[in-house]
């Protein structure tokens, strides 16, 4: 079998960087620069400059560190996307104009994608639930039904762009990341927002409160130690929440900001919890780097084969949900739970019980050693006591849910009905989609139009019964709220996890959810479908 060789081009904001693989796996040459603002964030035109002076410099570098000539290059691979328009234009012109002087292949990647797959080529993870966190963007992404899924992500800014502008705003510097790492380190917490909502989180809120903070007087340390633990809590959470849902036995970070020791502490204190092995590429492969493009490309060449230049186009909001990736190695391995937990949750675990011969379970929220103690007690004794009240009024609302028998705020417990059944992700197929979808979205409506919000509405959290109908579970994250756009993000939660199960029943079970919960909402159609098409084009998932 020949051996293939592939130069990767990188630049999607500031860093350029090439680099050398071969189809082996084996890193041949990484080369790049990096530029940081001196105030300010990045900008566009400045970081397209950057690139178009390194690249010609940088290409040469590698070809010589990689002990190659010109010749033995077999593919040229570019980032298309997501990022910064100019310095995407900037990077996928260098690739044509080297494809097309050496007369070689030309492939385009994404490059969130190339972030896993050289995370798991570095660290021999098969099919973990990956933490994607740098500047740009924040998302929690796993493989499901042939392409990358988004589980969970940033509803506004990422991670990176949060610390960013909380140094430039305190006068900490660019970037922030790594002065708010430094400063926490001898702070102590002040209260500040924990913002998740069902499997997203939110940074803006946070980012606000901190500034807040800060012009009152705070002490800087103990501002940068409660910004770090409430937003990197929020990301391991909704990283948990995944990996319960998919019940997957691995976990990766990656991006960036995986630099920060006190994320990577955090999210492999969560897999321990679960059992599950917790992977960390090294630094040189977790920021922005031409070898994970390299890489990327030649995994993309071999399925595909490559693109012609006519289709070299960047996509500026390029989402890793949009790529078929036929090469991923789906297995999986379910973890043995005890025999007296029937599941493990990202928050709770559920026990097998009985209440006056019935039996029943019991919601146990456990205690989380990756947050500290002032978030963890807030967020459990919040959590349990709203859930309880909430069970009660979705029943008023005509909707089905388990019976709540009783509540024990001391030892954070819920003890309610067994309601025997299956979870909708297990039973939906293209014979009862259409079925399902329309009595889910009736159902939704129906406690949307009692202000009760679900906040959690995912496969893992609807059980079909014996007796053919449906019920809602854990309301953990639910809520009081006549906000169109909360009920609208309770309906994109489940979009998004029924967009993990298959392509086209998803896109048609959900039709018939919103269909359906438009003929019994008190919200007219036009306004429900104007917020979730607002909500959904929101910039997430730019640099």
């Amino acid at each position: 079998m020949n051996i293939v060789i592939s130069l990767g081009i990188e630049g999607t904001a500031e860093k350029t960087g090439i680099g050398i693989v071969n189809s082996n796996g084996n890193v041949l040459a990484m080369a790049g620069e990096q530029l940081y603002p001196e105030e300010g964030g990045i900008h566009p035109r400045i970081a397209a400059e950057h690139h178009a002076k390194w690249i010609p410099k940088l290409i040469p570098e590698a070809i010589k560190k990689a002990g190659i000539t010109y010749d033995d290059i077999d593919l040229i691979s570019f980032s298309q996307g997501p990022g910064l328009g100019p310095a995407l234009r900037a990077v996928a012109t260098s690739a044509r104009t080297l494809s097309l002087s050496l007369n070689k292949p030309l492939i385009g990647v994404n490059h969130c994608i190339g972030h896993i797959e050289i995370g798991k080529l570095d660290t021999g993870a098969v099919n973990p639930v990956s933490l994607y966190v740098s500047g740009g963007n924040s998302q929690v992404i796993s493989y499901e039904s042939g392409r990358y899924r988004i589980f969970g992500e940033t509803l506004d800014i990422a991670i990176g762009n949060c610390l960013d502008q909380f140094g430039r705003e305190t006068g900490l510097g660019h970037p922030g990341g790594p002065v708010v790492e430094k400063l926490a380190q001898n702070g102590n917490y002040l209260n500040l927002p924990y913002i998740v909502k069902g499997m997203d989180f939110s940074f803006s809120g946070l980012l606000s409160a901190a500034l807040r903070l800060y012009e009152k007087g705070s002490k800087i340390e103990d501002i940068s130690y409660s910004l770090q633990e409430n937003a990197f809590s929020m990301l391991v959470e909704v990283t948990e929440r995944a990996l319960s849902h998919t019940q997957k036995d691995e976990v990766m970070l990656c991006g960036g900001v995986s630099a920060n020791k006190r994320l990577r502490e955090m999210l492999a204190i969560m897999a321990e919890e679960h059992g599950a092995e917790f992977y960390l590429p090294e630094m040189k492969y977790c920021g922005d780097n031409g070898a994970m493009i390299a890489w990327l490309g030649l995994l993309t060449y071999d399925a595909f084969g490559p693109i012609a230049i006519k289709d070299s186009e960047i996509i500026q909001r390029f989402r890793v949900d949009e790529v078929d990736v036929p090469w991923v190695d789906n297995t999986k391995r379910i973890l043995k739970l005890p025999d007296n937990i029937l599941a493990k949750g990202a928050e709770s675990n559920i026990v097998k019980s009985s209440y006056f011969n019935t039996e029943t379970i019991s919601k146990v929220r456990i205690s989380k050693k990756y947050r500290i103690k002032e978030i963890d007690n807030k967020i459990i004794k919040s959590r349990t006591k709203s859930e309880a009240k909430l069970l009660s009024d979705i029943k008023a609302s005509g909707v089905l849910a388990p019976i709540l028998y009783d509540v024990d705020l001391e030892s954070k417990t819920i003890l309610m009905e067994k309601i025997e059944g299956n979870l909708i992700k297990d039973v939906i197929n293209k014979d009862n989609s259409k079925k399902l979808g329309i009595s889910i979205g009736n159902q939704i409506a129906k406690f949307h139009n009692s202000d009760i919000i679900h906040g959690d509405i995912t496969t893992s959290n609807i059980i079909l019964n014996n007796d053919n109908k449906i019920v809602f579970l854990d309301l953990g994250l639910g809520k009081y709220s006549n906000l169109i756009e909360d009920k609208a993000s309770d309906l994109l939660v489940l979009k998004t996890s029924l967009e993990t199960i298959d392509n086209k029943i998803s896109k048609e079970t959900f039709e018939h959810v919103l269909n359906s919960y438009c003929e019994t909402s008190n919200i007219p159609k036009k306004q429900i479908l104007n917020k979730l098409d607002e909500i959904e084009k929101r910039a997430r998932y730019t640099h």
